[in-house]
């Protein structure tokens, strides 16, 4: 989900002009409109001079706990391909206990953490 200041009729008009030519089908997960910027200052990011929110992205896992979040001044775009590898990255973690080193892609080899491990991760993980 996705929470900016906007009305819903500006979310929609973004949608259908610009997001589904960025991106097939336009985004796949819906656009809450919060215009009084109620959400933005929940997770820190309403700038209340501005009335607007700072371009935030929290990654919320399914128990309700932030994992990830990175906030960007606008001028400064968003990465998409990197959240979709951290949403890809969190999701293995969940479903398997291994974890990531750093630079970690999608196929690319996991850590089974255990106290063997410790001090010991260069044996396992060389990066390139």
């Amino acid at each position: 989900m996705s929470a900016s200041v906007d009305s819903k009729f500006v979310h929609k008009i973004w949608q259908e002009v610009e997001l589904s030519k960025m991106v097939e089908g336009g985004v796949p997960y819906p656009m809450l409109s919060d215009p009084g910027g109620e959400v933005g200052k929940l997770y820190g990011v309403y700038d209340e001079e501005d009335r607007v929110n700072v371009r935030g992205r929290f990654l919320i896992d399914p128990d309700g706990i932030i994992q990830a979040m990175e906030v960007l001044s606008p001028p400064v775009g968003r990465n998409p391909a990197e959240l979709i590898r951290q949403v890809k990255a969190y999701q293995h973690v969940r479903a398997t206990g291994e974890v990531m080193p750093s630079g970690w892609t999608p196929g690319a080899e996991t850590l089974k953490p255990s106290p063997d491990l410790v001090g010991k991760v260069w044996t396992v993980w060389k990066p390139k």
